[in-house]
């Protein structure tokens, strides 16, 4: 089928800790895990509650929108999201936009040392990091996911052999075993999930992606989405071009959110996996943060770059106009 695009015109645990606001927050690391299953026959089942979780969060959504305009100040939301991949490129810029959105993070982070020279000193009503590693599964215990509602996995890895492979850190592992041991374990009870994938996963074999996955990397990160989208879990999938912009290792959350993008704020989504170009971290991160409050994107897999131009900024209803400016049918993802 066909793609088409809308671009905007306007744009047990252990014994580490991180310091928020003067008090150890703890930093677990879990043992044991549960898994949900197998996912082959639900399709039924995944479409029923799609649908149901869709009204919910419509309402949902409804009433925080209330909210906020009665308040007149900065939000407090009902949202508990579970960021995996919290000090990459993308995942950083997530949390700190969540954060300034009012949102309670839950971070899953490798290195306590990293997490907290990134995050620095936060309020642990808000903010907790939590020392787990996706690609083990014994780490991954429900208790972890207790209160979680949304999750934005932002893991990934190096296409080519690099030193971020060191410590089992390929394809293979983190995009592909990582966000199978996530999804098998998380409850029922999320309501909205969010996988940053790539551009190219079905062109594979095709010039110049069949480079690009000499590897895996493109082959892996679609056996991760196909496992998410039969898990029967609400789903989003973003998959940007080339990453641009940061990632900015050494900033506080403060600069996070004073990060551009230069004059690249545009934005153009497309579906069917036919989009080339760059994507800057800032709109991927945008995009993902976006997601978990628009209904329209559940089930949905979308492609996604930058441009020059203005962009839709944070303006909720831009986004939510280019994500459904191109649905199709299901047959063309």
């Amino acid at each position: 089928m066909s793609s088409s695009r809308v671009q905007s015109h306007r744009a047990g645990q252990s014994s580490e800790h991180l310091t928020c606001q003067g008090t150890m927050v703890p930093v677990y690391n879990i043992a044991g895990s549960r898994r949900i299953g197998d996912f082959g026959s639900r399709s039924e089942d995944r479409r029923r509650r799609q649908r149901l979780v869709c009204s919910q969060l419509a309402e949902s959504s409804g009433k925080e929108v209330a909210e906020e305009s009665s308040a007149g100040a900065k939000n407090k939301s009902s949202k508990s999201v579970l960021v995996v991949g919290a000090t990459g490129g993308v995942g950083q810029l997530v949390v700190a936009s969540l954060m300034d959105r009012g949102h309670s993070v839950r971070a899953i982070i490798r290195n306590p040392e990293k997490g907290k020279a990134l995050f620095g000193d936060q309020d642990p009503q808000q903010f907790q990091a939590h020392i787990a590693d996706t690609r083990q599964q014994e780490v991954l215990a429900p208790s972890l996911f207790e209160g979680v509602t949304h999750v934005i996995c932002c893991t990934g890895t190096t296409a080519f052999p690099s030193k971020r492979w060191d410590g089992d850190n390929g394809p293979e592992k983190t995009d592909w075993e990582g966000v199978r041991n996530l999804v098998s374990t998380l409850p029922s009870t999320i309501q909205h999930f969010v996988l940053v994938s790539s551009i190219g996963v079905t062109r594979a074999k095709k010039l110049p992606y069949n480079i690009l996955n000499l590897f895996g990397v493109l082959t892996y990160k679609k056996m991760a989405e196909d496992f998410l989208s039969n898990s029967g879990i609400p789903y989003t999938i973003i998959r940007p071009g080339r990453l641009t912009d940061g990632p900015y290792t050494s900033y506080d959350l403060n600069t996070l959110l004073q990060a551009t993008s230069g004059t690249r704020h545009d934005v153009i989504i497309d579906q069917g996996d036919t989009l080339v170009g760059e994507t800057s971290r800032i709109v991927v991160a945008e995009a993902c943060v976006q997601a978990l409050d628009l209904p329209c994107t559940i089930g949905e897999t979308y492609e996604i770059k930058s441009t020059e131009g203005v962009g839709p900024g944070k303006d909720k209803a831009k986004w939510e106009t280019l994500f459904k400016g191109v649905h199709k049918s299901s047959s063309s993802k």
